[in-house]
């Protein structure tokens, strides 16, 4: 027994001791790599930005009516923004747009009369009991020919809400579509000297411009140009802040001025870094 003590008592001698050296050894290990980590020079920070995305290109498009100064469209192109018109495609987006849009024209003015609005008395038909027939109470219950409508439509606002930058993201998405259909025009300008129907109906036949929506970025639409086009069919002329997603989607093609691309490049774009390029070149 006195020995089975001594040598229980030795062991734990034995592991305090190894306890007490155990910190100092782990200190001197912790210093040591210290400081072997500050003697490893850091990388200087970079002072350039290397371009994530490259920018698009496409061909001018022949304008309604050139000028002498307009660039020729045949030794032009565009410089497009990848971040507006190569966003990666989202049926679910262009879906919640266009149902937001449809919402919005809705009037919601179908009103029906219920049995407390409908005309006339309020007094019984006829006694409850002992004439046979069934129980009535007065001319307008929802059951009679001409009494109230139960449970009718109301006035209602049918609108519903969606975010902004789901909006701003469907925009980008359908501007895309169209780039990738190879359904997207772009034009120096979108003037026309004169207000005839005929001439310009004439110019986008040749063109083979029908189905086409037309997008200007001035405020206001030329007035020759706005009173030629209104009697044309298949064709629509509108300003960028009316633009929206059905309308993008509606129409087979899509033709933008100069001042358009730089006024959808400037509300839509994100903060890329890209190749500094001219729009036109």
């Amino acid at each position: 027994m006195l020995e089975r003590a001594a040598r229980h008592s030795s062991v734990l001698a034995s592991r305090h001791a190894a306890q007490l050296q155990t910190p100092a050894l782990l200190r001197g290990v912790k210093a040591a790599s210290l400081r072997t980590r500050s003697v490893v020079p850091h990388p200087p920070p970079s002072q350039t930005v290397k371009p994530i995305l490259e920018p698009l290109y496409v061909s001018l498009t022949q304008p309604l009516k050139r000028n002498k100064s307009d660039p020729s469209p045949k030794e032009n192109i565009v410089v497009l923004d990848p971040t507006v018109f190569n966003h990666p495609i989202r049926r679910d987006i262009l879906h919640l747009c266009v149902i937001h849009h449809l919402d919005s024209l809705r009037q919601g003015s179908a009103n029906t009369k219920t049995r407390g609005e409908v005309r006339g008395s309020g007094i019984k038909i006829r006694r409850q009991k002992g004439s046979g027939r069934a129980r009535l109470g007065d001319a307008q219950s929802p059951m009679l020919v001409g009494g109230g409508v139960a449970f009718g439509p109301k006035p209602r606002d049918f609108s519903t809400k969606l975010p902004r930058k789901v909006i701003e993201m469907g925009m980008r998405v359908a501007l895309s579509v169209k780039m990738k259909e190879q359904k997207l025009g772009v034009v120096t300008s979108l003037a026309w000297p004169n207000g005839k129907t005929k001439h310009l109906a004439q110019k986008i036949d040749a063109l083979g411009m029908r189905k086409t929506l037309f997008v200007t970025g001035e405020e206001r639409v030329p007035a020759g140009l706005e009173r030629a086009i209104g009697n044309i069919d298949m064709v629509k002329l509108i300003t960028t802040d009316k633009l929206n997603v059905y309308e993008m989607l509606k129409w087979q093609r899509m033709v933008l001025d100069v001042k358009a691309v730089e006024y959808l490049e400037r509300t839509l774009r994100k903060d890329v870094p890209l190749a500094p390029v001219p729009l036109v070149s």
